[in-house]
């Protein structure tokens, strides 16, 4: 059973590393035209080596709402839509978990404003062409952490995610008669970049042990992973699938 993409326009945010670079690399793979996005112009500029010619770049801050739409008219240009969206743009921003008491409001608001504000900014800006067409596909990537807990102890993040997962949700119903799926990804924990390997190293050999033996199949997520669910989800194959979230996390 293949899943091909062939003349469909892809929107991959996040795209400099991690995920959202694997995801950008097995769409172009199976045919598909990818526009990818991150605030991180040099390795997002590494993504588009390794990806190929039919994925163009540009450096993009999800939360600004006003460079969204005019990335996605861009990327619309061609066929006058886009036919794939995946909120992969997120993370902690750089934090570790601390007391309550000891988080800022503007450490609040940045994880909220990237993690759940971009992925509402994207998903506004594609939606009138997906409704026009009577087609789309939205995959928005949230975290374990927001079906359960952060790991990390960050409370902004696990709020964040599970925010993402309701917008995820209330979508699915608001766009399905359209013809649009809007679909999470809950991945586990995977190695997948600058953030996730400092976590890894921080929990020492025996916590490492711990966390893996946690884990059904005993082993850690890889990027690729986590990209495969993404584009089965993305396929004609999920065509009646929608509101779900897929935890990506070799059981845990």
């Amino acid at each position: 059973m293949d899943i091909r993409f062939d003349q469909r326009t892809v929107i991959v945010t996040g795209a400099a590393h991690g995920f959202g670079r694997e995801m950008a690399r097995q769409f172009v793979a199976q045919g598909a035209n990818v526009w990818a996005c991150d605030v991180l112009a040099d390795e997002l500029e590494e993504t588009a080596a390794l990806a190929g010619p039919s994925c163009r770049v540009r450096t993009v801050d999800v939360t600004d709402r006003d460079a969204v739409h005019a990335f996605v008219a861009e990327a619309a240009a061609e066929r006058s839509r886009v036919d794939i969206l995946v909120n992969d743009a997120g993370g902690v921003l750089g934090q570790v978990g601390r007391p309550i008491e000891d988080v800022t409001p503007e450490d609040w608001q940045g994880i909220f404003d990237v993690n759940v504000t971009g992925a509402f900014n994207f998903c506004q800006a594609v939606a009138p062409g997906m409704k026009n067409a009577g087609y789309g596909r939205i995959v928005n990537i949230s975290s374990g952490a927001g079906l359960g807990i952060s790991k990390t102890g960050i409370q902004a993040y696990a709020s964040a995610k599970a925010a993402q997962i309701g917008l995820t949700r209330q979508l699915a119903h608001e766009l399905g008669p359209f013809g649009i799926t809007v679909n999470n990804v809950a991945p586990g924990f995977v190695r997948s970049n600058p953030t996730t390997e400092r976590q890894w190293q921080a929990y020492g050999e025996e916590g490492q042990r711990q966390l893996v033996e946690g884990i059904a199949l005993k082993r850690l997520g890889s990027p690729q992973d986590i990209a495969h669910a993404v584009l089965f989800l993305a396929s004609d194959l999920a065509a009646w699938i929608s509101g779900v979230v897929l935890p990506v996390d070799g059981g845990t």
